[in-house]
This record gives structure tokens, C-alpha cells and sequence, in this order.
């Protein structure tokens, strides 16, 4: 009798997706924080731009702007939303984006306390429809754009509220994720 033959081990591709992107698209994935010690993550074209392994994650809304055109990374920075008045600061970040941008955001723990009504605005303008649902400890993920469209089909945003009854982690809810291509801009 001949042995089995053993199935190859599965190709990892960018970001960590099941199946490749298309050629001239990027791969992105956004993972929210979940519970005290799930902190949470951003990969752009399988390189993490935010998370624990890179130092830069923290409690409250975690951003990363990239070049749509390029592809490069712009900046990354974290604001905490639970203690100090961060929203102002955030909402001169978003807008100091140049045209043709991707921007990435995340929460952990959480991204809603000190967020203001200019913060909420500025999001909303770059297409969020659950900004303004966010809660105590949501967890939140959203990939906007400045200067441009994103197609109808990718998904981009996606919540989950703290919950004591239903959540895994004792009031704190589980982490999300929002994961797919984007085509590339023209360059």
C-alpha cells in the first residue's frame, strides 16, 4: 500500500487572507481590540501599521494614513478617547490627510468617551455610517477615503458594542474584522 500523499501547506498571502488579491489591488486587513489584552491591528499590503508588535497601538482610535496612488505610508498615530481631550487633535489629523488618501481606524478598549462632534463630523466626511453609533467599548473598524471614491462592493466599516450579557470577555466586546482589496489608484 502506498502512504498518503500529504496536502501541501496552504500559501500564505498578504494581511493574512484566505485567498490572494487580484494583481493591482492592495490587501488590507483591520482588526479592533478585543477585551483588555486583544490590542488591535492594521496591515496594509502585509505590512502591520499599527499593532502590538510594532509599539504604536493603544487604547482608543488608532489611525493609519496611506498614499492611494503610492501605496506609501503617510503616518499612524493612536488617540485616546477615555482620558485627556485627544478629539481635537484627532479630528487635525484626519483633515491634515492630503487628497488621495486611505485612512485606516481601529479601536481598542475605548474610542468613544471625549469623541466630539468635530471628530464624528470629520469621519462621517470620509463615509462612515457607524460613527455616530459608537459606545462605551465598541469595538470599531473603518476604512475611509479622502479625495476619492471607494468602489460599492469593498467593505469598510463594521461595529460591535460592549455587552455584559453576550460578550466573551467579561463586558468587553469581541474583536471584529474588516478585510478585503482595493483597487489601485491611478499613479
Amino acid at each position: 500500500m502506498r502512504p498518503a500523499a500529504a496536502a501541501p501547506a496552504p500559501k500564505r498571502q498578504k494581511c493574512d487572507h484566505w485567498t490572494p488579491c487580484p494583481p493591482n489591488t492592495y490587501a488590507y486587513r483591520l482588526l479592533s481590540g478585543g477585551g483588555r489584552d486583544k490590542y488591535a491591528k492594521i496591515c496594509f499590503e502585509d505590512e502591520v501599521l499599527i499593532g502590538e508588535k510594532t509599539g504604536n497601538v493603544a487604547r482608543g482610535i488608532n489611525i493609519a494614513i496611506v498614499n492611494y496612488v503610492t501605496g506609501k505610508v503617510l503616518a499612524t498615530q493612536y488617540f485616546d478617547m477615555y482620558k485627556g481631550d485627544n478629539s481635537g487633535p484627532m479630528t487635525n489629523f484626519i483633515q491634515s490627510a492630503p487628497s488621495n488618501s486611505l485612512l485606516f481606524m481601529v479601536t481598542h478598549d475605548d474610542g468613544s468617551s471625549r469623541l466630539k462632534e468635530d471628530a464624528k463630523k470629520a469621519i462621517e466626511a470620509l463615509g462612515s455610517k457607524e460613527i455616530r453609533n459608537i459606545r462605551f467599548r465598541s469595538s470599531w473598524v473603518f476604512l475611509g477615503a479622502k479625495g476619492f471614491e471607494l468602489p460599492a462592493g469593498i467593505q469598510r466599516e463594521k461595529i460591535n458594542h460592549s455587552d455584559n450579557a453576550k460578550n466573551r470577555y467579561l463586558g468587553w466586546p469581541a474583536e471584529i474584522q474588516v478585510e478585503g482589496c482595493i483597487p489601485k489608484g491611478p499613479s
